[in-house]
C-alpha cells in the first residue's frame, strides 16, 4: 500500500490538464479546511470547491469493487469500507462549512468530469 501515488495519478493529472485547458486555475493535494486533517485532490478556494478523485479498489465503486479480494478478504472489505466512511465523514464536514465537495470515480471520462467540475466552480462564483 505504500507503494500507492497519493497524488498525480494518471486520471487526476487528465482532469488537471482539461481544467487548466478551461481556465479554471486551482491548489493540488490541498487540506479544504484547516483544521480537516484530509486533503482533496484539486481544491478552488475562492469557489469552495474540492474534488476528489476516488480510485475503483480503494473506495469501494459500485461498478467495480463487486467481488471480494483473493487475498485476506476480512481485512479488505473492512479496509474499504472504513474508507466510505471516511469519504462520506468528509463530504459533510464539508458542506456543513460552506464547502461543495465533488467526487469523481478513476473510471469516468476526463472530459466528462472536467466539464462538470468547471460548470460547479464557475456556478459558485457567480452566486
Amino acid at each position: 500500500m505504500q507503494l500507492q501515488r497519493t497524488r498525480d495519478t494518471a486520471p487526476e493529472l487528465a482532469v488537471r490538464r482539461l481544467l487548466h485547458a478551461m481556465g479554471l486555475r486551482y491548489r493540488v493535494d490541498r487540506a479544504p479546511l484547516p483544521k480537516l486533517r484530509r486533503r482533496a485532490d484539486i481544491v478552488f478556494g475562492p469557489a469552495k470547491v474540492a474534488v476528489f478523485i476516488d480510485g475503483c479498489f480503494w473506495h469501494g465503486c459500485p461498478e467495480h469493487c463487486r467481488r471480494e479480494t483473493q487475498a485476506n478478504p476480512a481485512y479488505w472489505s473492512g479496509k474499504i469500507a472504513s474508507n466510505r466512511a471516511r469519504d462520506a465523514d468528509t463530504d459533510s464536514r464539508l458542506v456543513d462549512a460552506g464547502w461543495t465537495p465533488v467526487r469523481i470515480w478513476e473510471h469516468e471520462p476526463a472530459q466528462s468530469a472536467a466539464e462538470r467540475i468547471a460548470s460547479i466552480v464557475r456556478q459558485r462564483r457567480s452566486s
